[in-house]
């Protein structure tokens, strides 16, 4: 019924990019505050990218330091999904990477897609 199905993790190299996209199903991102966490072998898990929108519009999108000019969230209207550009990868982004939709008290999370940055 409510699901998110993430894609495009995958190994690359550093400097490398790549595009994570999450589907989802059940109910329409636009109306969520959407957010991408990642969370490395053996430590806890750390929000990478949020966008938070009203009425289908964009009210904000946020970023933390560590990837703030390298990452980049966004939305599709029509596929009803969220993405996350990923350039300038470095090893210290290896992760597994969820996308996770919040509003009000509903909180849904994808299965999660490994992102292997090593070269």
């Amino acid at each position: 019924q409510v699901q998110l199905v993430e894609s495009g993790g995958g190994l690359v190299q550093p400097g490398g990019s790549l595009r994570l996209s999450c589907e989802a199903s059940g109910f329409p991102v636009r109306f969520y505050h959407m957010n991408w966490y990642r969370q490395a072998s053996g430590k806890e898990r750390e929000l990478v990218a949020s966008i938070r929108s009203t009425g289908g519009s964009v009210y904000s999108a946020d970023y933390p330091d560590s990837v703030k000019g390298r990452f980049s969230i966004s939305r599709d209207n029509f596929k009803n999904a969220v993405n996350l550009q990923m350039n300038s990868l470095k090893p210290e982004d290896t992760a597994v990477y969820y996308c996770n939709a919040a509003r009000g008290q509903a909180d849904y999370w994808g299965q999660g897609t490994q992102v292997t940055v090593s070269s």
